[in-house]
């Protein structure tokens, strides 16, 4: 097997909610004492991402889906673990370190309306990556590269000197992903990149980026809530839920022969068009806060194969008993019991 392009080993980001000093201090047991509270986010998540690979990241609003990919991608720092890119730990780079990184991983962001500066035309918004990390490149050549990466995503080339008001929504995320494109990365993070646009839309946006992923070879941590996406981009599936991974298996696996409680639950709740009925798994209880866990098992609290052992200890993610390619982290999995 190649190398892989990331890994991230037992990542963990946590965000410092307290306030201030004086927003700090409580009492307990008659006494002020000083208390730090924290949103948990990421709760130890691994995984690598082979070359040419797209791994999508799946879950309900809220697990951690967008935190994790703007940690691996370096926008956030991580509280703890580790970061690597083919084969180079990144995570305690300085920012000056990280700039021959920066060229080879890129980011297109969820909302094209927040994503591109008002106040440049697509022409300056393609020319500031290609000037910062491809300085030795003369005007024509410049001029050749943002021409090309518009057509490829379908940009007419006559609107480079337009603003991005003057585009609809559809054609602003083919700018933005025209703007990750355009440099020649190996490893493109899409978070939600289809989520703001309208259905007719998303199929385009979907199309155009595994085309971009066949001719340029991308490699893609694609992250999404939409369960009927996934099936159709991605080769395989990471399940979060508050933080934590629950579920990794090849695409095809997880469709077919969910083992994760809630895995069999997200997929449950998948509309069906064919007229075929099934059954809709109905988790009781609410979601946990990811400022106070629950111990043991994540998902104790809303799953009827929950025990004693499920309450009290974190299960690990292990391969599965009938596929080594399918991880887990369930104990009535590894019982035997689901």
């Amino acid at each position: 097997m190649a190398e892989a392009i990331v890994t991230i080993d037992n990542l963990v980001k946590y965000f410092d909610i307290s306030g201030g000093f004086l927003e700090q201090l409580q009492f307990d047991s008659g006494k002020i004492v000083r208390r730090k509270t924290e949103v948990k986010a990421v709760n130890g998540v691994s995984f690598s991402i082979q070359p040419g690979e797209t791994l999508a990241v799946v879950g309900e609003s809220g697990c951690g889906k967008s935190t994790l990919a703007r940690t691996v991608i370096g926008l956030y720092p991580p509280t703890s673990g580790s970061v690597y890119f083919k084969g180079e730990r990144i995570d305690t780079l300085s920012p000056q370190q990280m700039l021959p990184y920066r060229k080879q991983m890129q980011m297109i962001f969820q909302d094209p309306y927040a994503s591109l500066n008002p106040r440049k035309s697509v022409r300056q918004t393609l020319e500031e990556p290609i000037r910062f990390h491809m300085g030795t490149l003369n005007k024509g050549e410049v001029e050749e590269r943002m021409a090309h990466v518009m057509e490829q995503v379908g940009v007419n080339p006559g609107w480079k000197d337009r603003f991005p008001h003057e585009f609809s929504g559809g054609q602003r995320q083919r700018i933005a992903i025209a703007r990750s494109l355009v440099i020649d990365p190996l490893f493109v993070v899409a978070d939600e990149p289809v989520s703001a646009l309208d259905v007719s839309i998303q199929a385009q946006i979907l199309n155009l980026l595994m085309d971009a992923q066949e001719e340029r070879g991308l490699t893609y941590l694609f992250i999404t809530h939409d369960l009927s996406v996934v099936r159709h981009i991605a080769a395989r599936v990471a399940v979060m839920y508050l933080g934590t991974l629950c579920e990794l298996a090849p695409t095809s696996e997880l469709y077919s022969t969910p083992r994760h409680p809630y895995t069999q639950a997200l997929l449950s709740a998948i509309p069906v068009l064919d007229g075929k009925k099934k059954k809709h798994i109905k988790l009781a209880g609410e979601i946990p806060t990811p400022i106070n866990l629950p111990t043991g098992c994540i998902f104790h609290g809303r799953c009827i194969h929950a025990d004693d052992r499920c309450r009290s200890e974190i299960p690990e993610l292990m391969e599965s008993s009938d596929s080594s390619e399918v991880l887990v982290a369930c104990h009535g999995v590894a019982e035997g019991r689901i």
